[in-house]
């Protein structure tokens, strides 16, 4: 068997450098130059000959090769990762789609993005209390429409250098260290809500003044659309950012730790294009750095020298981190062999895991904070019909699922928003409505034959879309057969690589498709919201509802708990149980396994914040 180091950490690495090459055609090209000749003449000076050394200018024409400065890609053997510095964790199923603060929208790049872009503010993995991030306090004005950031003053940008092997400190023009500024973050929110950039989470920000108007919430016939310099946020000097909201949103500071508001380094973005966020390329300043990335394969970090460290945000103990993209059952077998030191443990695996008498001691069931859920696409048949819709949400089976198929403790849910955030429905607060927990094969056929097919045999060919995954596929196999046995209809199954599925998601949505949402602030809003407005780039349904979108805005500018909670379940209601634009199914655990030798944290909606990681091998 190889060893952890041979089997995991070598690798190279491609690294662009300008450099100087003769660029040569199949001949050199003729040239008119004008060459200095110095020559001896005799030359007149009052009335007597005498001879004199002068420089004359000659023109020429010759052949030239031209030598230009072009990028060559150069690769660069860095070796094996020191076995007793390395974390090697499982980092994802496939390829992280982008490190692009504007363009990110999956949990594995922003769990990678909170180490390379600190946020103004820091939300605890595991609490979601804030704290501060690169901000190191903030006021807000009594209106509540103006909060005001003092950013910490003596932060780097930074990079690691594939051919020196070391993180070094970003140079501007004069030869001075780059230091994080106001202007880097007001340059990151404008460039994410520039319609240009079509950043998929820019709607969030809309709580900015005009900021909406500018990313084309009221099209691109509003005078403002596209107008960046007219967004609501400004440096007051280069370390205090100040943000001009159009309407008052108590849940602001927890937005503000988004990667929409993150710092990002606009000379190399405009020198280097869309490859700004690649190994040896990328910029940026927090307590990790892109060390590797091996596409496909996997994503390596090192530790920063150079961040200060703070109380949310320690400086790192572990030197490397180095995350592997396979599935669960990769994971699982690469844990198990000595491999990696953190694995999620797949559906298949829980009940052996459970009862093994060494992996049972590494288990760990934690409470997270998201939502798994099938989506429809209420435009394409047959679910352009409620009570389809309606139908195959009712015949599922939420409470066998979770028992006999996930197993690791999740919750059957009967709506979207996660119970336990602030404003959300919850059961203990005696929220009962959507459908069943357990199926209702009863309720589901009348729906059927209420709808406008009548029965199963009217109903079109239907396709469920998953991304690759061994558990989503047994999630999608258990409730096809499901749909099967209540409604007698015959669903096919189909999956897609993980950046290939969030494209058709988005622009094509098939029939259903599974999606899951967690967190990004501790807000219900940050799930009714910005997920099913009619508006929101996350709103794949094709669904909207008036009603719904003005239950939402209401609640998020609603300052009593009690009466934004009851909008939220009123949000809920249209969503889950009258339109039925999704199929909630359950409330997410994190199980995982982790070697004891490490010390970690359990973070909520799949952040880890490795910095707060030890490790004594």
């Amino acid at each position: 068997m190889l060893s952890k180091k041979t089997a995991l950490a070598l690798f190279s690495i491609l690294v662009v450098l300008s450099v100087l090459a003769a660029q040569c055609g199949p001949a050199a090209t003729p040239q008119t130059i004008v060459e200095k000749v110095i020559e001896t003449v005799v030359v007149e000076k009052e009335g007597e000959k005498v001879i004199e050394t002068v420089v004359v200018e000659v023109e020429k024409t010759v052949e030239v090769e031209v030598v230009k400065e072009v990028e060559k890609e150069v690769i660069v053997e860095v070796g094996a990762l020191p076995e007793q510095e390395t974390l090697y964790i499982d980092m994802a199923y496939d390829d992280v789609p982008t490190l692009d603060p504007s363009l990110a929208e999956d949990t594995s790049a922003i769990d990678a993005g909170v180490e390379l872009f600190p946020g103004l503010i820091r939300l605890h993995e595991e609490t979601g209390e804030i704290q501060p991030g690169m901000a190191t306090d903030w006021q807000i004005s009594e209106d509540g429409l103006l909060y005001t950031f003092k950013i910490l003053n003596d932060v780097p940008w930074v990079k690691f250098n594939n051919v020196t092997g070391n993180v070094e400190q970003v140079l501007d023009e004069e030869g001075n260290p780059r230091i994080v500024k106001c202007q880097d973050f007001v340059y990151g929110i404008k460039r994410t809500l520039d319609p240009n950039t079509g950043g998929p989470y820019a709607y969030v920000n809309w709580v900015i003044q005009n900021a909406g108007a500018v990313n084309g919430e009221n099209g691109e016939d509003d005078p403002l659309f596209g107008q960046v310099d007219q967004i609501g946020v400004a440096c007051l000097d280069d370390f205090t950012i100040q943000y001009t909201l159009r309407e008052p949103a108590a849940f602001f500071l927890s937005i503000a730790s988004m990667w929409i508001n993150w710092a990002e380094p606009q000379w190399l973005i405009e020198e280097k294009g869309d490859r700004w966020i690649e190994a040896g390329i990328l910029h940026s300043f927090g307590p990790y750095v892109l060390f590797d990335w091996t596409h496909d394969a996997s994503m390596t970090f090192i530790a920063n020298p150079f961040w200060p460290g703070t109380e949310a945000i320690p400086k790192p103990s572990i030197k490397y981190v180095h995350g592997l993209f396979l599935d669960p059952e990769e994971q699982l077998a690469n844990y198990e062999a000595g491999l990696l030191d953190k694995a999620e443990v797949p559906l298949a695996e829980i009940d052996r895991v459970k009862v093994d008498p060494v992996l049972s001691q590494e288990l760990n069931i934690f409470a997270d904070t998201c939502s798994y859920y099938y989506g429809f696409n209420v435009t394409k048949p047959p679910f352009d019909d409620p009570n389809v819709r309606k139908a195959f949400s009712w015949a599922v089976d939420r409470t066998a699922l979770v028992e006999n198929v996930t197993k690791g403790g999740q919750e059957p849910a009967s709506w979207f928003s996660r119970p336990g955030l602030t404003a959300s429905p919850s059961r203990s607060l005696g929220d009962d409505f959507g459908p069943p927990v357990t199926a209702d094969p009863d309720k589901a056929k009348e729906f059927l034959a209420a709808s406008s097919y009548g029965s199963p045999e009217n109903l079109p060919q239907i396709t469920l879309m998953y991304n690759e995954a061994s558990g989503h596929a047994r999630i999608a196999e258990a409730i096809q057969q499901m749909w099967k046995q209540t409604l007698g209809v015959d669903v096919n199954l189909t999956s897609q690589e993980f950046k290939v599925f969030l494209v058709t998601r988005h622009e094509d949505p098939p029939q259903i498709w599974r999606g899951g949402w967690c967190m990004d602030y501790p807000d219900a809003s940050s799930f009714a919201k910005d997920v099913f407005r009619s508006d929101s780039g996350n709103n794949d349904t094709r669904w909207g509802n008036d009603r719904f979108d003005q239950l939402v805005d209401q609640a998020a500018l609603e300052t009593d708990l009690q009466k934004r909670h009851d909008l939220y379940v009123e949000a809920e209601k249209l969503l889950v149980e009258e339109d039925a634009a999704i199929i909630p199914l359950y409330w997410y655990t994190g199980v995982e396994v982790t070697k004891p030798y490490v010390q970690r944290t359990f973070g909520r909606g799949g952040m880890n914040m490795w910095e707060k990681w030890t490790m004594d091998k």
